[in-house]
């Protein structure tokens, strides 16, 4: 099968199932490190900048016996990765990229928000994904999205329930405490309610579901942090951007940090938010109400 066939199956249940069994080694492997100690451990710095621990290796393992499994039936790809950065399999246009474990913090404390991702494009672009696959490895939920044909969350389809353009609740990634320090405030006014949860491809999940109204990372992000997430946002009808270097569609799959991200409800979101993140930004009020302080939520 080559490598056009296996993107054409993006609409069926094919590369669901495919996902799936990623997802399932993944826990299996997360099964036999089951205290913090056992997780922790750093191995080395992985192409993408960031510490290797054992329990990112051991997501990554999983995913990669599966991948040459799938190279085995002669279909040929370029996996791009956290860790490993780009390896081919052969000389196909296709381009799988792979998040073993978004949120790697929470993984190694057993806090349990933190994500597998992987993405399906026939081109090097954030515009060639044409499958999107997230799981939620705490809570079990999972997240697709097939170019063309809608998003799902365990088998419902999204895009009812919609993010509101009042952002009451602001989710915030990136957030090491001198970001938070330094950023944060310049959203008071714009959105009532922060949440930092520790994983970005689950934040623009949440925001697929209109669990939450925006989302921002405070620091560049590298494509494949959100390539499978964002596929969701494109079929719900939200926005997404990476300010710092558009234009979106156009932003290559690869392991490299460019920009900061925002997303939202629709573009006017995602430009008051990037005005927000620039030096010197004027706090600009959205609400047209005061909302009374009732819980410490």
């Amino acid at each position: 099968m080559g490598d056009r066939a296996l993107v054409n199956r993006a609409a069926s249940p094919d590369w669901l199932a495919f996902c799936r069994e990623c997802g399932d080694d993944i826990a299996n492997a997360l099964s036999r490190l089951p205290a913090r100690a056992d997780r922790e451990g750093v191995l080395g710095t992985g192409v993408g900048g960031d510490e290797t621990t054992v329990v990112d290796d051991a997501a990554e393992r999983a995913v990669v016996a599966r991948l040459e499994a799938l190279h085995a039936d002669e279909v040929e790809f370029t996996l791009v990765s956290e860790e490993l950065g780009e390896r081919k399999f052969g000389d196909g246009e296709l381009r799988i990229v792979v998040d073993p474990i978004d949120g790697s913090v929470n993984a190694k404390r057993i806090l349990p928000f933190f994500s597998f991702s992987i993405a399906i494009a026939n081109g090097p672009r954030m515009g060639d994904v044409q499958f999107g696959y997230v799981r939620d490895l705490g809570s079990g939920e999972e997240w697709w999205a097939v170019r063309g044909s809608g998003a799902w969350l365990d088998g419902r389809r999204l895009g009812d329930e919609r993010p509101k353009d009042e952002l009451e609740l602001l989710l915030l990634e990136g957030t090491y405490t001198s970001n938070i320090a330094k950023l944060a405030p310049a959203f008071v006014g714009l959105a009532y309610r922060l949440r930092v949860m520790g994983s970005l491809a689950l934040a623009l999940c949440q925001l697929a579901a209109g669990r939450a109204d925006a989302v921002a990372s405070l620091r560049p992000i590298r494509a494949l942090d959100i390539a499978a997430a964002q596929l969701l946002l494109h079929e719900t009808e939200l926005a997404i951007d990476l300010p710092d270097a558009p234009p979106f569609e156009e932003s290559p799959l690869d392991t490299v940090a460019r920009s900061r991200v925002v997303a939202g409800a629709g573009a006017d979101v995602c430009a008051r938010l990037a005005a927000q993140l620039e030096p010197g930004a004027q706090r600009r009020s959205s609400w047209r109400k005061r909302r009374p302080e009732r819980s410490l939520g």
